[in-house]
């Protein structure tokens, strides 16, 4: 039963979207400030970004698994998801700032551009995620989706230099950074073994 629940896309948007649910309980019932939701809302917009990039290094290194191909089935909405938790994390932002001169202020520090270069990626990305728009970019729809790795590390810099600590940003990204680094060093021996 709870398989037959959890295979219709509805579901796994629930799921998706429950940490938000969670999150905007106290904010709603006044027990948390707007800065209060940035970590948080920030934090699982990463999640849901790594946990839909390390799919493919994972296919190409384990090969396939019934529970890499369910998920991979759902890979665009993880995308889609981390863009959601990304659109949170500036309404936050914006309403903890409260007027557009103290946002223009801090700009150009290292850890604030990073954040906006990282959403002006997120944007054509999102947009797309869809059977229309795979249709109509053909070959370019995967070029296209290939800038959620300059995103990624955009968002790794924006959460290392807000926060002023590496720590919890390398937890979240190292596996990612071991599986790609792992999914072309495998690639190249092949080719070089090919030669």
């Amino acid at each position: 039963m709870l398989r037959i629940i959890l295979n219709k896309k509805p579901s796994f948007w629930v799921l998706l979207c429950l940490p938000a649910v969670l999150m905007m309980r106290p904010y709603v019932f006044g027990d948390v400030t707007a800065m209060d939701m940035l970590q948080p809302t920030g934090e699982w917009s990463a999640r849901f970004m790594i946990g839909a990039m390390v799919l493919s290094p994972l296919l190409s290194l384990i090969g396939p698994r019934p529970w890499l191909s369910w998920l991979i089935q759902r890979r665009r909405a993880l995308g889609v998801a981390a863009f959601g938790y990304a659109i949170l994390h500036l309404v936050f932002y914006i309403i903890d700032m409260g007027n557009l001169y103290d946002i223009l202020a801090e700009f150009w520090a290292l850890g604030i551009w990073t954040g906006w270069a990282a959403m002006l990626l997120f944007v054509p990305l999102a947009v797309t995620s869809n059977d229309a728009s795979m249709r109509a970019l053909k070959a370019g729809w995967k070029r296209l989706q290939r800038f959620v790795y300059p995103a990624a590390v955009l968002v790794l810099v924006h959460w290392i230099f807000i926060h002023n600590n590496l720590g919890p940003a390398l937890i979240h990204f190292i596996p990612l950074v071991l599986l790609v680094a792992a999914r072309y060093f495998f690639a190249n021996r092949k080719i070089f073994k090919g030669a």
